[in-house]
């Protein structure tokens, strides 16, 4: 599997799991980045942290650790869904 982090700029995937810490794992959930949730990569720092990332039409930032806790799949098969 491979994880959001590793997503290059413009490209849509598939959530398939969200780990991390509980409360971390919790708070992404409650804004609607559960399993089988289409995300668009949108913008990476220059640094590589944090990055922008758009799913069911809300634009979140995360931090390339927390990132790195997503497991994605392939390409979603209709885009970003609402």
């Amino acid at each position: 599997m491979r994880s959001l982090a590793d997503i290059p700029h413009h490209k849509t995937v598939t959530v398939v799991r969200v780990g991390g810490e509980r409360r971390f794992r919790r708070r992404l959930l409650e804004m609607g980045l559960t399993p089988g949730t289409a995300v668009k990569v949108l913008k990476v720092a220059p640094l590589g942290d944090p990055i922008e990332i758009e799913a069911r039409h809300s634009h979140l930032s995360i931090r390339l650790r927390e990132a790195e806790s997503i497991e994605v799949k392939g390409k979603a098969k209709t885009g970003v869904q609402s």
